[in-house]
């Protein structure tokens, strides 16, 4: 697992409780990566592009997105045109975490580029285990181009 020690993982939600269980499930699969937490869209896509207050950081692209759509300033629909529009950034693998079961969210996500749609549990516990679940594989199982 020494390919994936150094990896950021972005989680990308701008409520309090639903990062921290999210943060708990990623750091309960001990894949021992680095958990940045952006509380909006353009916060996100500064980090991603080291702009405003990420301008002096390391150009490195993250290892994995794990973004909720309804959130303020940008949306996660514009972070994922964004990214998966850009093919500097299109191939880091994004996961939509939301609590949207709306049917044009799904298939707006996926023609975005999403990786995965996953309907955030109301449940804290299942919420945990589902953030643990998309790190391990998306990080741990699945394989990408140049690992």
């Amino acid at each position: 697992m020494e390919e994936i020690e150094h990896v950021e993982i972005l989680l990308v939600e701008d409520n309090p409780l639903d990062a921290e269980l999210s943060m708990r499930g990623l750091q309960s699969a001990k894949l021992f990566n680095r958990i940045i937490w952006l509380k909006d869209g353009q916060e996100a896509l500064d980090y991603v592009y080291c702009r405003g207050a990420y301008a002096q950081r390391a150009a490195a692209l993250p290892g994995l997105i794990l973004l909720d759509l309804k959130m303020p300033r940008v949306d996660g629909l514009e972070v994922l045109a964004t990214l998966k529009g850009d093919p500097e950034t299109k191939s880091i693998p994004v996961v939509v975490m939301t609590s949207s079961q709306e049917e044009k969210d799904v298939v707006k996500s996926y023609d975005l580029g999403a990786n995965s749609y996953v309907v955030k549990p109301v449940n804290f516990e299942d919420l945990t285990e589902v953030a643990r679940q998309a790190g391990m594989y998306w990080l741990a199982i699945n394989h990408r181009a140049g690992n």
